[in-house]
């Protein structure tokens, strides 16, 4: 194999795409593709070899998803926009983060919304889907909402990607609080296909840590993946670059923050690499400490570095 692509590559874990280079004596090309870099790959354009292509400016005749912001107590005025849009022609999806009620959580569930929902819109025919359901079903359920029959479509993150109904203009997600900056992105990619203003609506309570806060701000704020990218690897840390962790505060850094200090991290990685073009063998007296300290610092042999 000589080129490997990998589209939503923040849905794969490190070992999972360690797997295709397998698949040739030499390793192949790579090719990742993701609207919402997770923390470690966004790292490694920093950090480690990874060249990067930003496409920045959406298809003709799109506009940008309006992100709001609203309280579980303000419902009223949620279902009052939800039916304008509906009358408008348009269809909505409503997404729950989980399937069946926990006692573990207070957080709502799909079976009980979906049937709270059918009272409050019984005017409005509805589909669901989520992962426990059959290939098939999901489907059938899936083409119904596609082709228009039903007007909203009640679903756990199994939409997160590879859904596009381009009549889709609301993306309404409950307990937001509850999902990470690159699955709010990716959802809200789900609307805003076809040429009419499209919303995301983030529903949290009113108690929300300041970091979750912080998170419901910046995809009001921004539809530009790289930069809650970029924000959200702040907020969750690296990961591990030689490892096959993905985010976390997993690098040995004794001053330098990786988020904070990337001019100073490419300048320490330039000079790596002239040393690294000068003296690939490891050869030379003058870098032999370093050669030393690098090995005394490998926590593994398996080379995960090398897996962007």
């Amino acid at each position: 194999m000589g080129l490997a692509v990998v589209d939503e590559q923040h849905r794969f874990g490190v070992k999972q795409r360690a797997k295709l280079w397998e698949k040739s004596e030499n390793p192949p090309h790579v090719l990742v593709m993701t609207a919402t870099p997770i923390p470690r790959t966004l790292a490694m354009t920093i950090y480690g070899d990874l060249d990067v292509s930003i496409i920045d400016e959406l298809p003709p005749g799109r506009k940008p998803v309006v992100t709001l912001h609203k309280y579980d107590n303000q419902t009223t005025s949620l279902y009052t926009g939800i039916r304008q849009q509906i009358h408008q022609g348009r269809q909505v999806y409503i997404v729950f983060p989980l399937i069946k009620e926990s006692e573990k959580t207070d957080l709502k569930n799909l079976e009980a919304g979906y049937e709270a929902l059918k009272d409050i819109f019984p005017e409005f025919r509805m589909s669901k889907i989520h992962g426990q359901m059959k290939s098939k079903e999901k489907e059938e359920e899936m083409q119904r909402f596609v082709k228009g029959e039903t007007q909203i479509l009640v679903a756990t993150t199994v939409i997160e990607v590879g859904v596009n109904v381009p009549n889709a203009s609301v993306m309404v997600i409950l307990d937001a609080q509850r999902f990470g900056l690159s699955q709010l992105h990716q959802l809200r990619g789900r609307v805003g296909r076809g040429a009419d203003q499209s919303y995301c609506i983030l529903v949290t309570h009113h108690k929300l840590a300041d970091d979750t806060k912080k998170r419901i701000d910046i995809m009001c704020d921004t539809n530009d993946g790289f930069e809650i990218a970029e924000a959200d690897l702040k907020l969750r840390g690296p990961g591990d670059l030689e490892g096959t962790q993905q985010s976390g505060i997993a690098f040995d850094l004794k001053i330098a923050d990786i988020a904070r200090d990337g001019q100073l991290v490419q300048l320490a990685r330039d000079e790596a690499r002239k040393i690294i073009d000068a003296d690939p063998d490891c050869n030379r007296p003058e870098n032999a400490l370093l050669w030393h300290r690098l090995k005394e610092l490998r926590k593994t042999n398996i080379d995960w570095a090398a897996i962007s």
